[in-house]
This record gives C-alpha cells, structure tokens and sequence, in this order.
C-alpha cells in the first residue's frame, strides 16, 4: 500500500535519530571540581590556580547524547523468529507487536534526542592583568532532532481518526570558535568573567515539516496535508535534481530532489557570542554562582532551500476495488493516481540560492550553589541547574553531585542528575599535580548496547582530556 511506503520514511527517521552518536561542549559533572582545567566553559568567571597549555586535539574532548527515546524503542524482538520468520529484530511497527507495546518507549509529548560535539584543539588559561585569562579554540558540531509522539501513533496506525503532529524538525550545525576570556575577584566576595567568541561558520542544515496533519475524512479516505522545507548553509552546496515522470503521462513531469554536491570547501558564515558569569562566596561555607553561557549567532553567506508543493495527499485505500484479473486495469489506474498523488505531497524541489541567513547557535543558562562541609573541608555538595535554550531542542537539567578533594593534587565526585529526558548517573576523576593534568569523567554513564555497538539508550557519555600545568 502507498501509505506503507510512507511509513518507511518515518521508521528511516526514528532510525537516523536513534542510532546516532554525538557529543557534548562541557562536562557537567566537573562544574564543582577544583582546578578542572576547562570549568571556565560553563562559567567564565570560574579560574584556576594552575596556568595550563592542553595538548593539542587532546585537551578536553566530550562525547555526549541525551535523548528520551532510543534504538530500543524503534528495533524490538520479533514476536514471529521461528514461527514463520528468520528476523530476530523487527520494527514497532510490526504488526505482531501490540499498538501498547510499540509505543510505550516514546514520550507522548514530543520525542528528541540532542547533542553537541567539542574538540578543544588547543586552550590556554594563565594569571595576568589583574585576573585569569583563557584562550581556547574550538571546534564545535551540534545536530538535534524532535519528533511528535502522533507521528509514531500513525505509523503504528492506532485507530484514531484524526493524528495532529504539528512540526517534525531536524537540523545540524558545525563551526569553529576562537574565544578569549577574563576573569578577575572584584571584592573578596564577588567573581565575575566574561568571554568574547568569534565564531567561523563551517555549515548548518535545518529540514522541517509543518503543520503535519493525517485525517481520516471519511470511512475509507485519508488526507495527509504539510509542507517540507530544507534550508543548507554550506559553501560550494547545491541540491542534485532529477526529472520524473508522472505515472499519468497527461500530466508531464514534475523536478525533483534526488541528491546534493559539494563543489569546494569554505567558510560558510562568521559571528560573534558572549558568555558572562558570576560567583557569589556568601559565607565559608555557601557559595553560588551563575552564567549565561553562548549568547551569540552566526550570518551564514549562502542558504540552498528546497521545498515540497505542500498539496493535500488523498488516500482512499483499495477497498473498493477487486484484484481478480478482471478488475487488474482498474487497480493499476487507482495505484499510479495515489502515486502521483504522493508525488506531489512528498518530495522536494531546488528552490536554489535564497540568500543568507542568520541563526542562532543555541544559549545555555547555568545556576550552582556549592556547600562545604564545615566538619571535614575536603568533601563538598552542589547543585548545578542547566537549562539549554535551542527552539524544538531546548532542555533542562537538574544535578546534585558529592565531590571529593583527599589530596591536593587529586579530587572528583558522583552526581545525579534528572532531566527533560531521562535520569542519569555520573562522575568525574581529576588529576592535576605539578606539571601535568588529566581528567576523565561522563555526565550519562553508558548503559547496554545492541550486537552493532549502537546504544540502546540515546544518552551516553565520555570526556577527557589533558594539558601541561605550571
């Protein structure tokens, strides 16, 4: 049926968000860690006691996914391996597997999975002008994706009449950041910095379906409505179009999206971002603190749109027609209609070159507040509050961490953290004698994965890093 090719699409989406592996810029479970060399990249007025050069590409890298749907909850166990099937896994969609059970994993509000890769390729932070100052360039690659819990009910087909999905996004984005920041005490109480980025724009791709509606108009008529949209930022970036043929040959032909070329490498687009931060010692035992973290945007050059028709997809099924020989010309005929049909509703066309565009590259706000145990100094509980504001991928946290200092040259924690997708566990070891640093820790420790290696969770996490001290 045409609507089963449709669905192939959504369980390619589900995939595609499922199954990749990314990263993120800081890691939040060292936020509270002493002489964590890169704490200034969750709060610029953070210092060090410690000047430090990182070694190059291997200063601090962070691995890191969060999500509230995974590969597990689109792959499942096949109800049917050894009673008319050779597939152990199959899809929720399978129509084996109960309408309850396929789509108990997806949250019925909106289904994400977010994350951002950093490589810090070289940093600095030393004491000068009256203060702590960091340079740092990075490389940083964000990608999210967010899926309406309707979109998962109508693949599934649950029986309801009309599936509201709204807007279905996706997007991606890679640039280069070259930050400069200062820090400095301003009484013996308050701590503030601030850090200036340039930001070198390497790419960014947004696609967006809007306003998807599927209603059941009659008993036996299906209305799928929505219009797709596909903006590429990158230099030398064109869509490759092919011209079809419409299965009613009156109808001509209609241009369609088929693949994209990259012609050359460039810069795609230049701005700017601030970071601003405080901290606050109230007493010698509380202390908070709080940063606005990439408040910024990037003008991208050039902007390669495609677009779908937005026309109505008409679907009445094949219930009135036999599939006896006598009625086979019939039965074709109606199949290339909905083809067409569907032709129209789904692909894309080359709008070409729209002019550039300005995005934003998604702010971060951080509150802490640190407590120190007055009867045994070494051992301290915070509470950092992270609340990442991105449009469709926007997300909060919550994390109570114990953190652990027994030598001076060695100090770590434990945390919990609950947040807009799942709860997670996470720790952090840092190392930081005379002349060398080393840290290690992940704000989502990784849990069970499939025979591909692929995580059956979307939340993951690793960071690492190392630098020379003095």
């Amino acid at each position: 049926m045409i609507l089963s090719r449709y669905n192939k699409y959504i369980v390619a989406a589900a995939l595609a968000a499922a199954a990749t592996a990314a990263s993120a810029q800081s890691l939040n479970s060292a936020y509270f860690t002493g002489e964590y060399k890169f704490r200034h990249s969750m709060n610029p007025a953070f210092g060090n006691e410690q000047n430090y050069v990182s070694i190059p590409a291997l200063g601090n890298i962070n691995v890191n996914t969060r999500g509230n749907f995974g590969y597990q909850d689109v792959i499942m166990d096949n109800p049917m391996y050894g009673a008319g099937s050779d597939k152990k896994m199959t899809t929720f969609m399978n129509p084996y597997i109960s309408a309850a059970d396929a789509l108990d994993g997806f949250s019925t509000g909106r289904n994400r999975i977010v994350g951002n890769v950093g490589i810090t390729l070289l940093s600095a932070g030393f004491k000068a002008f009256g203060g702590y100052n960091t340079i740092e360039l990075s490389s940083r690659t964000s990608f999210g994706v967010s899926l309406p819990y309707e979109l998962f009910e109508f693949a599934k087909n649950t029986g309801n009449q009309t599936y509201d999905m709204g807007d279905i996004n996706a997007s991606a984005m890679s640039f280069v950041e070259l930050g400069f920041g200062h820090s400095r005490q301003i009484t013996d109480q308050l701590r503030v910095g601030a850090k200036f980025k340039l930001l070198f724009g390497l790419g960014r791709a947004d696609i967006k379906m809007e306003d998807m509606t599927a209603d059941l108009a009659s008993s036996n008529k299906w209305v799928l409505s929505g219009k797709a949209t596909a903006d590429v930022s990158l230099k030398g970036f064109k869509y490759e179009s092919e011209m079809e043929d419409y299965n009613d040959e009156d109808r001509g032909q209609y241009e369609q999206v088929t693949g994209a070329d990259v012609d050359g490498f460039g810069l795609g687009g230049f701005g700017i971002a601030f970071d601003l931060g405080g901290e606050y010692k109230i007493d010698e035992d509380w202390t908070v603190s709080a940063a606005l973290l990439d408040l910024g945007f990037i003008r991208w050059s050039d902007n390669a749109r495609a677009e779908s028709s937005g026309k109505p997809f008409e679907f009445d099924g094949f219930h009135d027609v036999s599939v006896t020989s006598d009625r086979g010309e019939e039965l074709d005929v109606k199949a290339d209609r909905y083809g067409d049909q569907l032709a129209d509703f789904a692909h894309l066309e080359d709008k070409g070159e729209s002019g550039g565009r300005t995005t934003g590259i998604g702010a971060t706000l951080n509150l802490g507040a640190q407590y120190n145990l007055p009867v045994y100094r070494p051992i301290t509980f915070g509470f950092l509050s992270s609340t990442r504001i991105n449009g469709p991928y926007t997300w909060t946290e919550g994390r109570l961490s114990a953190n652990y200092e027994p030598l001076k040259w060695l100090n770590g924690g434990v945390n919990l953290s609950v947040n807009s997708f799942t709860t997670s566990f996470g720790w952090v070891l840092n190392i930081h004698p005379k002349g060398y640093n080393f840290f290690i820790g992940m704000d989502h420790i990784l849990g069970k994965q499939s025979k591909e290696g692929i995580p059956l969770s979307s939340n993951a996490s690793l960071s690492l890093g190392m630098s020379v001290t003095w």
